[in-house]
């Protein structure tokens, strides 16, 4: 599962890059595969760090939409950059890769915050997640 778990962080890496550049999530994975081609100092982009990214890029819309009505008291772009990554990459996962299930898709999340954000976002990311998770049939939709 380690691999996992380093597909995940690339992944929240990739979409965090693609936000602060206001770049194509799809053009970031690009530059990513392209640079570990050329540099040998740069891993190469597993299958499921492009499974995440790609799938993000299919629903973001529907994820970013489902973000907004449901992170109470915070709108999208007033989100610190690394929560609103988090979350997305959580959410793509959490409602639509069946194969992980819930609790490690949110646990996941969870660790990404406590690694790469503030102390209070792991609760935070925690919260909106598990909500989802409740509400997941309702939500899926397209």
């Amino acid at each position: 599962m380690a691999a996992r778990n380093k597909a995940r962080k690339r992944a929240f890496q990739i979409l965090f890059e693609a936000d602060q550049r206001g770049a194509s999530v799809q053009e970031v994975l690009a530059d990513w595969i392209r640079h570990a081609r050329s540099d040998d100092r740069q891993p190469p982009v597993n299958e499921y760090t492009m499974e995440l990214v790609e799938g993000y890029a299919q629903y973001s819309e529907r994820i970013d939409e489902l973000i907004a009505t449901y992170a109470v008291g915070w709108t999208l772009d007033r989100m610190p950059v690394v929560d609103r990554n988090i979350l997305r990459l959580g959410a793509y996962e959490l409602l639509w890769v069946d194969a992980t299930p819930d609790a490690v898709a949110i646990d996941e999340a969870v660790q990404l915050a406590k690694e790469f954000s503030t102390d209070d976002s792991p609760s935070f990311v925690n919260g909106l997640l598990a909500r989802f998770k409740d509400l997941k049939p309702s939500l899926r939709r397209n």
